[in-house]
């Protein structure tokens, strides 16, 4: 299995260490040829807006909207922005998005870098893939100038929200996956095998 992480800004070695961790071929993407044999992709955190202007200026974006619409891709933080459909409060003519998930972010919903924070969530679909050297229970998630998923259309599962019936953080539609905080910064590998689990599945 070749997985690739977007590797055009932000957190992509801490993804490539933990499919490495998992046996996976872990690639850094930065050119449109380099997706072609890739079984999946995630797209890591960083800062959404130059995300978006280094795929237009790398030839990346069209190439990562053909890759959407085929094959599994992960979205983190920043990289669940991209793959949404709208982002709220968007001036025309702001950022591009690749799109694929059928959702509308607000990409700043929980405020700036000083109010990033820590918090367990309750996961129901890592079960599925948990081994007995992973973590029980909670996945402890960790946000940074995180987005979170205000709507979500019909297909899209809603997989994990902030406790107390709070906002949305994590959804799923077929072979989609996204997440509003950085599981790559966490010592639990079990959303990594949830993805790799999609991919086997596709």
């Amino acid at each position: 299995m070749k997985i690739g992480v977007l590797a055009l800004q932000g957190a992509f070695r801490e993804h490539i260490i933990k499919l490495q961790a998992l046996g996976v071929d872990a690639r850094e993407i930065r050119l449109p040829g380099q997706l072609q044999d890739l079984d999946g992709l995630i797209i890591p955190g960083g800062e959404s807006t130059t995300m978006g202007k280094l795929a237009v200026a790398f030839g990346l974006l069209e190439p990562l909207r053909s890759f959407t619409r085929k094959r599994p891709v992960w979205g983190t933080c920043a990289g669940l922005i991209l793959l949404a459909e709208r982002a709220a409060k968007q001036k025309k003519g702001g950022q591009p998005l690749i799109g694929g998930l059928d959702i509308t972010v607000d990409r700043n919903y929980f405020g700036r870098q000083v109010d990033s924070f820590e918090v367990d969530l309750d996961v129901p679909v890592l079960a599925d893939v948990a081994r007995p050297e992973d973590p029980d229970g909670p996945f402890h998630a960790i946000f940074i100038r995180a987005p979170a998923v205000i709507e979500t259309g019909p297909e899209v599962a809603i997989i994990a929200r902030l406790p107390e019936n709070g906002p949305v953080v994590a959804v799923r539609q077929g072979h989609l996956l996204g997440a509003a905080f950085h599981p790559e910064l966490s010592d639990d590998l079990r959303f990594h095998r949830y993805f790799v689990s999609m991919i086997e599945e596709a």
